[in-house]
């Protein structure tokens, strides 16, 4: 399960930024600020809102809401596409500032960072978190807000930085517990999404306190896991360092805007995300020795490919591979598609080919140079300017730098 130990101070705090695309937005377009604003993928109808502002969630628009509800519960909502470069952007300046009053542990999203204030008195904690609060209304203006928690482990932080949003401040002093726990719902706490909250129901765990007063091996049992002993543990002020992971693959998806789902389009957009996925992965050091595409439909006729290869990690190596995954025959109903870079290694394990030729090893050394030249004009430029072969952004843009929990975007990937 990894080393325990129980804390007897606070040693986290967790700052959580308000309907972050949301109040980017309005931080940055004052005509917006004050107004209900809906964030969107794409420029769209028919598609759902990623944020809200807080004046829209005051006007009934929370979680996944379509365009169409959203004009309904809210006709005057200002409806903007999502910037990610914008956003990513926005993070990298909040994290220098919030970095200079406490140093962070980890950025866990692009709207969450953890920070490590062990042995620090309370009254010190308390007055780094105004501070930061302070200094990000001087930096970004009054809507940019965070909400701050501070406990003796991440989770119960992450827990307190919930509560009284938007732009709040809450303190779990490790004495305090259960406390003030015991008045919130079960999927309040972070790590209980749905399919726990089920689990937990079926064995008649239905309020905090009855989960508080679960024995950790009933935990595990529920969660099937040794996540369950974790979550116990956590939940109960230990402070629990796991063991080490690795990654196991480099992926990106998208979903074909409509004029976007024949062969050719889709097809230069498969190669747009083959390209960003091996960027990152030579950006981290690795090799990948197999490649997968997969195509989702609407008829569930699904296409998916794995081409295994000697491990690489240049363009050329993946595009080849792309050409020889793509369907035969492009299936009419295509929503979707996916590529995934795995079967990982380090880039310097030195692993070649038994039967691989001297003129077949140099010509995978010249794609990696090239591969490599490339990587460092688009990170001198700051955004991706060059490629190889033809580069044809989707609509909505940002093919690849979408941006998802645990991982920011760079700017050359953009």
């Amino acid at each position: 399960m990894g080393v325990m130990r129980k804390p007897t101070m606070i040693e986290r705090l967790y700052v959580d930024f308000d309907g972050f695309f949301a109040s980017v937005e309005q931080s940055q377009r004052p005509s917006l600020r004050g107004r209900p604003v809906g964030v969107v993928p794409l420029e769209s109808e028919h598609t759902s809102l990623i944020a809200a502002s807080r004046e829209a969630k005051a006007l009934g628009i929370r979680g996944i809401v379509s365009v169409k509800e959203a004009r309904r519960l809210a006709p005057d909502i200002v409806i903007v596409t999502a910037r990610p470069d914008i956003y990513a952007n926005i993070n990298r300046r909040l994290v220098t500032l919030i970095d200079r009053s406490v140093p962070i542990l980890a950025v866990r999203s692009i709207d969450e960072v953890v920070a490590d204030v062990s042995g620090w008195p309370v009254e010190e904690i308390q007055t780094r978190a105004l501070a930061i609060k302070a200094e990000i209304a001087r930096e970004f203006g009054a809507c940019l807000t965070c909400s701050i928690g501070a406990a003796s482990n991440e989770l119960l932080a992450k827990t307190a930085a919930e509560m009284n949003k938007p732009d709040g401040l809450v303190f779990f002093p490790p004495d305090d517990l259960p406390g003030p726990l015991l008045g919130l719902a079960l999927r309040d706490i972070p790590g209980i999404a749905a399919g726990i909250e089920q689990r937990l129901t079926q064995s008649g765990i239905l309020t905090v306190d009855q989960l508080w007063a679960l024995a950790p091996k009933h935990a595990r049992a529920i969660w099937g896991s040794v996540e369950g002993e974790r979550f116990w543990a956590q939940l109960h002020g230990y402070a629990v360092e796991r063991p080490p992971t690795r990654r196991g693959m480099y992926g990106h998806s998208r979903v074909l805007a409509y004029n976007w789902r024949g062969s050719e389009r889709a097809r230069a957009c498969a190669r747009l995300l083959v390209v960003k996925a091996a960027r990152r992965m030579r950006r981290e050091g690795n090799n990948a020795s197999a490649f997968s595409l997969g195509v989702r439909t609407k008829t569930g006729e699904d296409h998916f490919a794995t081409i295994h290869i000697q491990p690489a990690r240049d363009d050329h190596a993946f595009l080849t591979c792309l050409d020889r995954a793509w369907p035969r025959s492009w299936p009419r109903s295509a929503l979707s598609i996916s590529v995934t870079l795995h079967d990982l290694s380090p880039a310097d394990s030195g692993m070649r080919d038994l039967f691989e030729t001297d003129d077949e090893a140099t010509t995978r050394a010249r794609w990696l140079a090239i591969s490599t030249m490339l990587d460092g004009i688009n990170k001198r430029y700051g955004r991706a300017v060059v490629s190889v072969g033809p580069q044809v952004q989707p609509p909505g843009g940002y093919a690849g730098a979408k941006i998802a929990f645990g991982r920011i975007p760079e700017p050359e990937d953009f």
